[in-house]
């Protein structure tokens, strides 16, 4: 299997990641200072100033740390999704290209004789439940209000699996406009449990000793025994495609 990562798009949000953590933490460093000010008592003549330097702190100090965390959780936080798909997928066939990070909202696009799928991952540890595409998490109350700290809400996967499909099958439509395009969930993290009930695309977890009876990658993506596999896309099409597509 080939690999394609936009290698460029990672080391630019990886370090945007870090100097977003030092300036967050400077920016509440410098709150702290200007409430102390302010609480030491200051000439009238500033008073003013230090009321607005507080107002403002605050706002900018809550927002740089809510970017910082976000893009800490989606560039820097371990395991990464394309090792953890990588290490998924070895032993699939050669004719296979996956794609990270040139197609966003499909962060992870494969295109291998089984099939096209637009991939979208979750990093959350955890129990979660699925219904009807509807997801919640089981957490205690703690946990709820530590995952609310953290910025780390699992949101909808269901619907941001479809939309990175949509998004891969109009990207594709020049080249091959009938082309199935398979949305796929993928949870990175070992320690996520999730519940099926009932989802309208099929989501992957780590398998563990406590959590053997999970849908593995593997799975989804298998060859039918017996029968000819049939490539989705020519290589033509594939090299047209990466053409367009590709950020170098």
């Amino acid at each position: 299997m080939r690999v394609e990562t936009n290698e460029r798009l990672v080391r630019r949000n990886r370090q945007i990641a870090q100097y977003l953590f030092f300036i967050t933490f400077a920016v509440l460093i410098g709150g702290l200072l200007v409430i102390n000010q302010g609480a030491q008592g200051v000439d009238e003549s500033n008073v003013v100033l230090i009321a607005i330097a507080q107002a403002l702190l605050l706002p900018v100090a809550f927002i740089s740390t809510v970017i910082s965390v976000r893009m800490t959780n989606l560039w820097v936080r371990a395991p990464r999704p394309e090792d953890v798909i990588r290490e998924s997928l070895k032993g699939l066939s050669n004719r296979s290209v996956l794609y990270n990070y040139h197609h966003i909202p499909a962060r992870h696009v494969l295109i291998c004789p089984q099939g096209v799928y637009a991939i979208v991952t979750r990093f959350h540890e955890g129990k979660y439940a699925v219904q009807d595409d509807k997801w919640s998490a089981r957490r205690s109350l703690p946990g709820r209000i530590l995952s609310l700290l953290r910025f780390d809400g699992v949101g909808n996967p269901s619907a941001d699996a479809h939309r990175a499909a949509e998004h891969l099958k109009a990207l594709l439509a020049p080249m091959a406009p009938t082309i199935e395009v398979k949305p796929l969930i993928i949870f990175t993290d070992p320690r996520a449990t999730v519940e099926v009930i009932s989802s309208s695309v099929p989501v992957v977890q780590m398998e563990t000793k406590a959590n053997k009876k999970v849908l593995l990658l593997k799975d989804v993506i298998k060859e039918v025994k017996g029968a000819k596999q049939i490539d989705p896309l020519t290589p033509d099409q594939i090299a047209a495609f990466e053409a367009a597509t590709l950020h170098t």
